[in-house]
């Protein structure tokens, strides 16, 4: 999936693969699925209910990711989001989730009847 959102005025490209777990994890050293988990705890739709338990560091990384993902020349992390007067996660904020949860969903029905 791939999504070109503006942010600050200026057009930047958003892709999630298979890869982007793996990227995550070579990057920062933790596990995705996991921080995402801590991450929709305190999102509702696409709003942040929790604010408290909103853990801004781990989606920046994570939307930093998507941004690696489809553009393997973009600096790192800090020196990216440096590069922006502002960075409205919020406005954004359910995209980028539907784009995260897009890497590890699985697009196939079950055939096992339950």
């Amino acid at each position: 999936m791939e999504k070109i959102i503006e942010i600050d005025g200026r057009q930047v490209k958003f892709k999630s693969t298979g890869a982007y777990l793996l990227r995550y994890k070579q990057q920062f050293g933790r596990d995705a699925i996991q921080d995402l988990y801590k991450v929709e705890k305190s999102i509702e739709g696409k709003e942040i209910i929790d604010l408290p338990a909103f853990d801004l560091l781990i989606f920046y990384d994570m939307v930093w990711t998507l941004a690696k993902t489809a553009d393997p020349q973009i600096l790192p992390p800090m020196e990216w989001l440096d590069t922006f007067g502002t960075f409205p996660l919020t406005d954004h904020l359910g995209e980028w989730m539907e784009m995260i949860r897009s890497s590890f969903s699985t697009t196939v029905e079950s055939k096992k009847k339950l």
